[in-house]
């Protein structure tokens, strides 16, 4: 197994308490970072938080809701006064929300999406250049976009919206804060066998996704937790601003 090389660096991971989240918190920690993990589930952050416990390092953790933003402000000032500061922030939280068509789409299904997936980074990622800034040590920002964040998908318009405003966020903060030392890059995983998927897709619907990936399979979080621990090194140095694709070939085609 990899290690990035993450001895005395402190991540915040939003969603941290399934899937990619969870995913990214095992590699980050097996790296040597200390692990601030943020979620709307206190048992199941409690679940990972004791998962962790065999990479001997420090864990907070916060249950959050992404969307309020004095919420996210809050649980960074914890994490800084937990840890002792924040470098690595991985801006993971999301949903996947109504699958309606854009005609059909409710008022109350788009503000959510991008309440969580959109919203949620930019406070995210706000808290977190603060946060950087006040320490003086730069860090690593990613942002967790998709595969949609480059392409459409029908019946997900405010999932495929916020995923673009991802993108282009990602992109504003790298060229702003780059004086600060603080990288800011986006990661778009296609689709990937998490909680969020599974329990919306049955196993026929999931074979065909497979199909639409030229590995001839979708992904597992293990492996885009790879490329983001990857992007928290130091190894990652001149990488800012870029929208990295974690697709098996799916934006190939």
């Amino acid at each position: 197994m990899n290690n990035y090389g993450l001895g005395g660096k402190v991540a915040v991971v939003t969603g941290g308490a399934s899937g990619i989240g969870r995913a990214c918190a095992h590699v980050l920690a097996r790296s040597g970072s200390d692990i601030s993990l943020w979620d709307l589930d206190q048992a199941a952050l409690d679940v990972v938080a004791k998962e962790l416990d065999a990479f001997e390092c420090r864990v907070h953790t916060a249950v959050v809701d992404v969307s309020d933003s004095a919420a996210v402000d809050a649980a960074m000032d914890e994490a800084v006064t937990a840890l002792g500061h924040v470098n690595v922030a991985v801006c993971n939280a999301g949903i996947g929300g109504e699958a309606s068509s854009s005609g059909d789409y409710t008022d109350e299904g788009w503000h959510q999406v991008i309440g969580v997936n959109l919203d949620g980074v930019f406070y995210t990622q706000r808290a977190a250049i603060r946060a950087m800034k006040a320490g003086g040590r730069g860090g690593s920002i990613i942002n967790m976009a998709s595969i949609l964040g480059a392409v459409g998908f029908a019946t997900a318009s405010a999932y495929t919206a916020a995923k673009h405003g991802v993108v282009g966020l990602t992109q504003a903060a790298a060229w702003e804060h780059a004086p600060d030392g603080i990288r800011v890059n986006a990661v778009g995983p296609g689709f990937i066998r998490t909680p969020l998927v599974e329990q919306h897709l049955d196993q026929a619907t999931l074979d065909f996704l497979g199909t639409q990936h030229a590995l001839q399979r979708i992904g597992e979080p293990e492996e885009v937790a790879e490329l983001v621990a990857w992007l928290a090194s130091d190894a990652a140095s001149f990488a800012t601003g870029t929208y990295y694709p974690i697709d098996g070939g799916y934006l190939a085609r």
